[in-house]
């Protein structure tokens, strides 16, 4: 099974997303869904995909959780929950017990929007992942450079967790890169408790300066890092329409990838997927 660890639904006109604020996002600010996305997985020879949460709301979980019971192709959702809320164990419960349900894989919160660089080491933060973690549900690291030593001090504090890093923690590619974001992914990859998602690299090189060959160090890098195992592929569609079409990230995915080895790329393209959100199949 080919599958996209990370994309996106979302209708602008029916919700806020604050972060989508800005002209040079106006080419996304409408609504996107799985008749969209459905055409595209078919072009691109992807079996099956994983819906990631856009904005923090259990009401954005619990209609993505209504598209996965009535759209076989999503396979998981990975959505947003309260982590300080003390009562985050009975919502969990709550959303697993609706119609789709039983397709919630993990959990996400915009960490690099909070103010405080340590907002995962806050008690009742790490008391909401101590709930997640008990429903053997996964987390999303969705962080910068700035946020990853709270982010591995949180791997560490849960070693029979799993965790999966959004993006490859967002490397600063238009910048050239720094080796201060390379050694904290050889920092957070020595927890073997943690993925990656090769996913939104695109959208932080020059979105219309960009190809496989800039991208390169940067995939070679998590992959020396992570290994062929921790690594997962995820289009983050479509937040990458921003840099290029579907198809073209996922060729330039593919390219890096299958680079590193064809048991790199195979491997990305599913397998690690499966095992990182325990996915059924």
């Amino acid at each position: 099974m080919i599958i996209d660890a990370h994309q996106h639904f979302w209708d602008p006109a029916h919700a806020c997303y604050p972060w989508m604020n800005g002209p040079e996002l106006a080419p996304i600010r409408r609504p996107f869904g799985p008749a969209d996305l459905a055409p595209l997985l078919e072009a691109n020879g992807i079996d099956a995909s994983i819906v990631v949460q856009c904005r923090s709301s259990v009401a954005e979980t619990e209609e993505f959780l209504a598209v996965a019971h009535a759209t076989p192709s999503v396979i998981g959702v990975v959505g947003w929950a309260d982590l300080t809320d003390a009562k985050l164990g009975d919502t969990l419960d709550r959303l697993r017990a609706l119609p789709g349900g039983a397709k919630l894989v993990g959990i996400r919160h915009q960490v690099h929007d909070e103010a405080d660089p340590d907002w995962l080491l806050r008690a009742d933060v790490q008391r909401g992942l101590a709930a997640l973690f008990a429903r053997d549900l996964a987390y999303d690291f969705l962080v910068r450079t700035r946020e990853l030593p709270a982010a591995i001090a949180t791997a560490k504090a849960f070693p029979q967790a799993r965790f999966v890093l959004d993006h490859s923690a967002k490397p600063p590619i238009a910048d050239g890169g720094s080796a201060e974001w390379a050694d904290r992914i050889a920092a957070v990859a020595a927890c073997g408790n943690v993925w990656c998602k090769v996913s939104g690299l695109a959208t932080e090189a020059k979105w219309s300066d960009w190809d496989a060959e800039r991208l390169f160090p940067f995939v070679r890098h998590v992959a020396n890092c992570f290994g062929e195992n921790r690594l997962i592929f995820g289009s983050d569609w479509p937040v990458c329409l921003l840099a290029g079409s579907y198809g073209e990230i996922k060729s330039a995915l593919e390219t890096c990838l299958a680079k590193l080895g064809a048991s790199v790329r195979e491997k990305a393209f599913g397998v690690n997927a499966k095992a990182a959100y325990r996915l059924a199949g």
